[in-house]
């Protein structure tokens, strides 16, 4: 290799994205626990989705407060809530809102920090983001520019209620919150109701006592149960059915705080004749291909797929013969 001479110019070495060098006037990243300092290295770069307390701020993971103190900065819905986690546990990484109502432009943003090399890490106000929390946009399009994206599990009000509840746990249904005007939520209960599986669903507490109502109404007298400010000071699990539920609630005024209803799946019913299964083909055939409305029709129904798809051909071919 030939040396360079005086006055030759030297091309600059652009440093990898993927890669940070130390930089030494920076103070060190800390993190304090059991009174203890704990003295962490600069987190790699990429998002780091961080799952945090739902209630008890002593539910935070170790990997979880090394991610928050070896961050560049912590993307949050609202920065006095995560702060006070920050606080607890002698944090000092900045903070930078993520929530609904900003994410188009804080978006790009942090994309870019990204793009430098930077090490980001994704809360939400509690529990696991992208769960009912805004982040999933921010998730699909760091994937698209090729940036890592890792996972830090941890609290759960979905996992937590459902530990709780004394329902089945073999398989559930998450839906979220219910729509809030009483047509639409009665609606959705409809068809929440056909589903086989435990049901978790979130609730506001001026919406709970209507929304019981409304589910009494569409699924009867199936177990449930209230989970209402699960790990914090005045957590209530109420087990009961759901028209006892509703009457009580409808009564009671302290409903503050996040709650999390679990309902039991619906009884065994028995299998449905041919010509119940033909009519729900046809009005799914009406909005579905063939294909799709034979998946749908077998969830349903719980009849298995092959039995359902020779139906859906019979009636094809019925309509075929109709037609000539």
């Amino acid at each position: 290799m030939t040396p360079a001479k005086a006055g030759d110019k030297v091309p600059a070495m652009k440093p990898s994205p993927a890669r940070r060098a130390p930089s030494p006037e920076k103070p060190a990243r800390r993190y304090v626990v059991a009174g203890q300092t704990v003295t962490v290295p600069a987190l790699a770069a990429g998002l780091h989705i961080a799952a945090t307390p739902i209630g008890n701020l002593g539910d935070i993971t170790l990997r979880a407060l090394e991610a928050l103190a070896g961050a560049d900065v912590i993307a949050c819905e609202d920065t006095r809530v995560t702060g006070k986690l920050l606080d607890r546990y002698g944090i000092s990484t900045p903070l930078t809102p993520y929530h609904d109502h900003n994410a188009a432009e804080a978006r790009p943003k942090i994309l870019r920090r990204l793009a430098a090399g930077e090490a980001v890490v994704l809360v939400s106000d509690a529990g696991t983001p992208l769960v009912s929390d805004p982040g999933f946009k921010l998730v699909a399009a760091v994937r698209a520019e090729g940036h890592v994206v890792t996972t830090l599990p941890g609290a759960s009000a979905t996992l937590a209620a459902l530990t709780v509840a004394g329902l089945p746990t073999d398989r559930f249904f998450f839906e979220g919150f219910l729509p809030p005007k009483e047509a639409a939520r009665r609606a959705r209960i409809a068809e929440l109701a056909r589903i086989p599986a435990t049901l978790v669903l979130f609730e506001s507490g001026p919406r709970l006592g209507a929304a019981l109502a409304d589910l009494a109404e569409g699924m009867g007298a199936r177990d449930a149960a209230v989970c209402r400010e699960l790990t914090k000071l005045h957590e209530e699990v109420r087990p009961a059915p759901l028209p006892e539920l509703a009457r009580h609630y409808a009564k009671t005024a302290e409903t503050r705080g996040e709650i999390v209803l679990v309902i039991a799946p619906p009884a065994e019913a028995a299998q449905p004749d041919d010509a119940e299964v033909d009519d729900l083909l046809r009005r799914a055939f009406v909005r579905a291909s063939v294909k799709d409305a034979v998946s749908e029709v077998a969830a349903a129904t719980g009849l298995p797929r092959r039995d359902v798809y020779q139906r859906a051909l019979a009636l094809a071919k019925e309509g075929d013969d109709g037609a000539r």
